[in-house]
């Protein structure tokens, strides 16, 4: 039974191992998943500008339209003019020229307007391209890093992982699925030291009987108050 206890509290430290390792790579791998986001943020920007720009565009377009009809609106009622022979047919399109002129000249106006602002925008886009495709390339090599060290921490939590299988394989069904149910409930700890008198997981005092128990090694003990298994690391050296 010592050296189940041994045993058990070794594979405690591979599994704390373990979970740190496994940790590290979520944390790694979170960051990578940040990096990734944030790329996709700056081209959903993008996207959603260049839609603007493109109905700015379109409005421009139309405005255009509107004003070139104007203009062939005055044009003939300018040629109608000359050929009017009543004063007050003259004075009705003469009025027709003159609000078509006033509209006219509100729709050049707009039309520049909609320059100005396809123009800002166009100049806004092609900032926003610049930065994105150095972000892109800055966190392309960030993230090459972050994966080498995946890769390595992998590589350790296999390493670890088989150690922790030849270790499992040493003890008894029984052992095994007490200590896994017992990390479950304890947050991962399942095996804590016994030292002067107290649980080192709860920090409670041991009776004095569990104590000499627990020295000589004879069963698997088990804490009163935390129900974590315990071993005597000093004593045992």
């Amino acid at each position: 039974m010592r050296k189940n206890l041994k045993v058990l509290d070794g594979l405690q430290e591979l599994d704390l191992k373990i979970d740190t390792l496994n940790g590290d790579v979520k944390s790694l791998e979170d960051g990578v998943a940040a990096l990734e986001a944030e790329v996709a943020e700056a081209e959903v920007t993008i996207q959603a500008r260049n839609e603007e720009l493109a109905a700015l565009e379109e409005e421009k377009r139309l405005v255009e339209e509107n004003l070139a009809t104007e203009g062939d609106n005055i044009e003939r009622s300018e040629v109608r003019l000359k050929e009017i022979k009543t004063q007050k047919e003259y004075q009705a399109v003469s009025k027709e020229i003159t609000t078509a002129k006033k509209l006219k000249a509100e729709l050049e106006e707009q039309v520049l307007q909609k320059i100005s602002l396809i123009d800002g925008m166009r100049s806004d886009l092609n900032d926003r391209q610049e930065k994105l495709q150095a972000l892109v390339q800055n966190i392309s090599e960030r993230k090459a890093e972050l994966q080498t060290q995946i890769d390595q921490l992998r590589t350790a939590v296999a390493t670890e992982t088989t150690v922790r299988e030849d270790a499992v394989k040493t003890l008894p069904a029984s052992v095994v699925k007490r200590y896994t149910l017992l990390r479950q409930q304890r947050r991962g700890i399942a095996v804590v030291e016994a030292r002067e008198g107290c649980c080192s997981g709860c920090h409670m005092n041991l009776p004095p009987q569990l104590y000499n128990s627990l020295y000589r090694g004879d069963d698997i003990i088990t804490c009163p108050h935390c129900q974590r298994i315990l071993v005597m690391r000093q004593e045992q050296q």
